[in-house]
C-alpha cells in the first residue's frame, strides 16, 4: 500500500521547473529511473512519481546488485523492489559481477562499477524502449565531478561538471542520462525522504577514503571551505562561465570542421594548412571532437593527448602519435590523418612480394593489372600519366619484377646526373611515409628501373636511338 505522500512545494516546485527550463524530458512510452536504495535516488523516484501525471510520464525502475557488499547488496535490491511496488512501478532488478570485469578489463573498482552499471541501464531502457535514465546526481555531486576533472587535468570541459542531459558514455548508444535533481543538494534529498518517511539505504562504503571521489568529498571540500565558505557557490559559477564559453566555442569548432576536414572510411582527413591557421583553442576543440566522432567517446583520451598533437603538429611528414583504442594521428606532407590505419588511404595496394613481369602481356599481382607492350617511338602519346612509363627495352631487358622498396635502395631519377637513395627521393618527392612501402618498384637484374606513380631511371628513357620500347601500364585490379 502506498503511504500519504506530504507536498513539499519547494523543493518539487524547483525540480518540476528545473527539468521544463532545460527541456529534460522527450516524448516516450517510459522514462527509466536508476535506483540505488540511497536517499539521492529514493528522492528522484518519488519527486517523479509525484510529478508524474503534470509531466505525462510513465516510470520503470532499475536496480543493480553490484555483488560488492554480500547481504546489505540484497538488502538494497530488496528495499527497491519493495518501495517500486509500494507505488506501482515496474521494476528491474539485476545481479552483476563488477569485481571480474574490473580484472578482465583492467579498471579501478570505481570504473568498472560505473561501466557495468550503466551498461546495464542502457540494455533496460533498450529492452522497455526507453530513450533516457533519469539519475540521482545532485549539486554535490556537480561540484565533486568539477574538482575531480580539475584534478586529472581532464581540461576545459571537465570544468563544466555535470549538465542536466548528456549523452550515454559509454557506447555510440543514442541514450540519454538526464538529471532532475542537479539543482537540489545532498542535504534536501536526505531531508525530503526525512520529511516523507521515506527510509533510504545507507551505503556504508560512500564513507571510505580509498575512491578518490570520496577523498574530496571527504576531506577535499571541507578543506577548501576552509578557505571559501562559499567554495560550493565559487566552483559552479566557474562551471557555469565555462558552460557559456564552451557554447561558443562549439559553435565556433562546428563552423570550422566542414571547411577543412572530410571522413574517408574510417580515416578523417584535416588540411594542414588550413588547420595551423585555427586559434589554438579551436586546434584543440576540433581534435576532441574528431576524435570522439571515431571512438564515440572521450573516455579515455586526456589533455595530454591533444597536447602532444598540437605540439607535433610542425614536425616532419612521417611523425605518428598513437592515441588509446589503436587510434593513430599521423602527420602528411599537406594534410593530417586521424583514423585506425592511415595507411588504408593509400592508393596503392600492399606490396608483400616480387612478381616477375611478362613481357609482352598482362600480369595479375593483388591489387594491380600490369599490362607491358612492345612497341616503336609512332605509338608513344605524349599525355602526362603516372602510370604508363615508356622503357628503353636495350638498357632494362625484357625480364623485369615489381617488388617492394628495399633497405638501401638507389636509382638515378629522370633528369638528374648521378643517383640518389630512394628514401631521399621519396621525401622529397613529398611521398607520404605509410604509402612508401605500398608503391610497386620495377626493377631489372641491374638496377631500378621506374618508381611507378613517380619517376623513371635516366638511364632507362626512350632515346632517339632507342629501337625497342617497352610500355608498361599500371592499372587498379
Amino acid at each position: 500500500m502506498v503511504r500519504e505522500i506530504k507536498y513539499q512545494g519547494n523543493i518539487e516546485q524547483r525540480v518540476l521547473r528545473f527539468i521544463r527550463n532545460n527541456q529534460l524530458l522527450l516524448i516516450q512510452e517510459y522514462l527509466l529511473v536508476a535506483v540505488s536504495g540511497g536517499p539521492d535516488s529514493v528522492c528522484l523516484l518519488h519527486i517523479l512519481f509525484k510529478l508524474q501525471k503534470e509531466l505525462r510520464l510513465k516510470l520503470y525502475v532499475a536496480h543493480l546488485d553490484h555483488q560488492l557488499r554480500d547481504a546489505d547488496s540484497k538488502a538494497d535490491a530488496q528495499y527497491v523492489a519493495d518501495l517500486a511496488h509500494q507505488l506501482g512501478i515496474p521494476c528491474k532488478l539485476e545481479q552483476r559481477d563488477v569485481k571480474a570485469y574490473q580484472a578482465q578489463h583492467h579498471l579501478s573498482l570505481e570504473e568498472a562499477a560505473r561501466e557495468v552499471r550503466y551498461t546495464f541501464l542502457e540494455q533496460t531502457a533498450k529492452s522497455i524502449g526507453a530513450n533516457q535514465v533519469a539519475v540521482g546526481h545532485t549539486t554535490n555531486d556537480h561540484t565533486e565531478t568539477i574538482l575531480l576533472h580539475l584534478i586529472r587535468g581532464t581540461g576545459t570541459r571537465g570544468l563544466q561538471g555535470l549538465k542536466p542531459s548528456g549523452q550515454w558514455p559509454y557506447g555510440k548508444s543514442k541514450l540519454t542520462i538526464i538529471r532532475p535533481l542537479l539543482s537540489v543538494s545532498r542535504q534536501e534529498t536526505a531531508d525530503y525522504c526525512n520529511n516523507n518517511q521515506l527510509i533510504p539505504r545507507i551505503d556504508i562504503s560512500n564513507l571510505s577514503l580509498s575512491p578518490l571521489r570520496n577523498k574530496i568529498r571527504h576531506q577535499l571540500l571541507p578543506l577548501l571551505g576552509s578557505y571559501n565558505p562559499k567554495i560550493t557557490e565559487a566552483l559552479q559559477r566557474t562551471a557555469r562561465i565555462t558552460s557559456n564559453d564552451l557554447a561558443f566555442i562549439t559553435k565556433e569548432t562546428e563552423r570550422v570542421e566542414n571547411k577543412i576536414s572530410y571522413k574517408t572510411g574510417n580515416t578523417i582527413t584535416l588540411d594542414k594548412e588550413k588547420f595551423l591557421k585555427l586559434p589554438y583553442v579551436i586546434k584543440g576543440y576540433l581534435l576532441r571532437k574528431i576524435i570522439e566522432n571515431s571512438l564515440g567517446t572521450l573516455k579515455d583520451i586526456e589533455s595530454r593527448h591533444i597536447e602532444e598533437i598540437i605540439n607535433a603538429l610542425t614536425k616532419p611528414a612521417g611523425k605518428r602519435i598513437s592515441l588509446p583504442s589503436g587510434l593513430v594521428f599521423s602527420i602528411e606532407y599537406d594534410r593530417y590523418l586521424l583514423g585506425p590505419d592511415p595507411a588504408a588511404l593509400s592508393p596503392f595496394p600492399i606490396i608483400d612480394n616480387e612478381y616477375l613481369l611478362k613481357i609482352p602481356g598482362d600480369t595479375l599481382i593483388p591489387g594491380w593489372c600490369i599490362t607491358a607492350s612492345i612497341i616503336n617511338h609512332q605509338r608513344i602519346q605524349e599525355k602526362n600519366e603516372n602510370f604508363t612509363a615508356y622503357l628503353d627495352s636495350n638498357i632494362t631487358g625484357e625480364k623485369l619484377l615489381i617488388r617492394p622498396r628495399q633497405s638501401g635502395d638507389r636509382f638515378q631519377p629522370l633528369g638528374m646526373s648521378r643517383t640518389k637513395k630512394l628514401g631521399e627521393f621519396m621525401i622529397d618527392a613529398k611521398i607520404p611515409s605509410a604509402w612508401r612501402q605500398r608503391i610497386p618498384i620495377v626493377c631489372s637484374s641491374e638496377q631500378i628501373i621506374w618508381v611507378v606513380g613517380w619517376r623513371i631511371d635516366e638511364r632507362a628513357k626512350v632515346t632517339d636511338t632507342t629501337e625497342r620500347i617497352i610500355q608498361l601500364e599500371f592499372k587498379p585490379s
